[in-house]
């Protein structure tokens, strides 16, 4: 069983930074990709960011030139540094692994990120 671990969420102004980590661990085979989702209240889950494991990333239209996502594949750690965020970035930031190149097999317990002054 592969449990995914967030962590980094919390309260920041409008412009600030925060950084998401997942920590994936279990019975780890390879990960094909790694990526955040989030879902905001009222909304349906939207993706955010992903990587996969020969680095190739790809970004929601909204938070391309604010968010990167990154990851160390030994140990299996995703990250997503989030910058200049705005109100509408509130959300539950949720991780997932992709194992099989096909779907999101395995998802975090999400952290809360609120945009607020």
């Amino acid at each position: 069983q592969v449990q995914l671990v967030e962590s980094g969420g919390g309260l920041v102004q409008p412009g600030g930074s925060l950084r998401l980590s997942c920590a994936a661990s279990g019975s780890i085979a390879p990960i094909y990709a790694m990526g955040w989702y989030r879902r905001a209240p009222g909304k349906q889950r939207q993706l955010v960011a992903t990587i996969t494991s020969s680095g190739s990333t790809d970004y929601a239209d909204s938070v391309k030139g604010r968010f990167t996502i990154s990851r160390d594949n030994a140990p299996n750690t995703v990250y997503l540094q989030m910058n200049s965020l705005k109100p509408e970035d509130t959300a539950v930031y949720y991780c997932a692994a992709d194992f099989s190149g096909s779907a999101w097999d395995y998802w975090g317990q999400g952290t809360q990120v609120t945009v607020s002054s």
